[in-house]
């Protein structure tokens, strides 16, 4: 699958560099996030190509629920167990699990619609900040903290219908969003089109912390530095390989 240039197996573990991740991260899901960045001081796997791996490794299930409950930072090698087990934990070598797996139901390992729906999938992640982000903070008046922002994937729901589909496609539903002092919890939900039928329903679950009260000026600000950063990338590498 298309996903083995954004790990290594090391000692029967997976291991993700810091460049692999941020690559993913930058080229598949066009997510900019900078705790995403090679060099940020606190750096972690996209959550994105955690869920890809899961896939890619177990399959996809008609019913499944992803926990993040940990940032895997460069180089940590990763345990995905060999089991056919309905709960899964993916851990370090000393026992600290950084993603549990729930899953029911039929299980299909098709390559081609396992890849695009993951393609799809990180796509429309990569799409919630600012898109998605911003005004859902705006609406709630409040903004974090943006000189050192924090949002992190806490968990996805994904529920199917049927599994005998082809070129699935992400569609966006309303959002809402939780605020509780400091933090807030968003709930992104999506549902999942083929042939124009839906055959799945999903939520993508974000912690987003550090709150104070919206200011437009200094946010826009933060939104247009982002997107200029997310264009001169992309730019640059559509230049490349031209």
């Amino acid at each position: 699958m298309f996903l083995k240039e954004f790990y290594a197996i090391q000692d029967g573990c997976v291991a993700i560099s810091a460049a692999q991740a941020s690559m993913f991260a930058k080229e598949v899901a066009h997510d900019f996030n900078p705790l995403h960045d090679e060099d940020a001081k606190r750096f972690c796997v996209p959550g994105d190509l955690l869920f890809s791996l899961v896939l890619e490794k177990y399959g996809l299930s008609r019913n499944m629920h992803f926990t993040f409950s940990g940032m895997v930072g460069h180089g940590v090698l990763l345990n995905f167990p060999d089991s056919d087990a309905e709960r899964i934990d993916v851990t370090d070598n000393q026992g600290k699990t950084y993603l549990q797996i729930e899953r029911s139901g039929e299980v299909t390992r098709d390559a081609d619609l396992i890849e695009t729906l993951i393609r799809d999938y990180v796509a429309f992640s990569g799409q919630n900040f600012p898109y998605v982000l911003v005004p859902l903070l705006a609406k709630e008046k409040v903004m974090f903290n943006i000189d050192r922002p924090l949002v992190i994937y806490e968990s996805m729901t994904l529920n199917l219908s049927r599994l005998d589909f082809v070129k699935p496609k992400l569609e966006m539903l309303e959002p809402k969003m939780e605020v509780n002092g400091k933090r807030a919890t968003a709930y992104l939900y999506f549902q999942i089109q083929a042939n124009g039928e839906v055959v799945g329903s999903g939520f993508k679950k974000l912690a987003v912390s550090g709150f104070r009260d919206y200011e437009a000026e200094p946010m826009q600000a933060f939104v247009d530095e982002y997107l200029a950063r997310k264009h001169g990338y992309l730019g640059e590498l559509a230049a490349a390989s031209a």
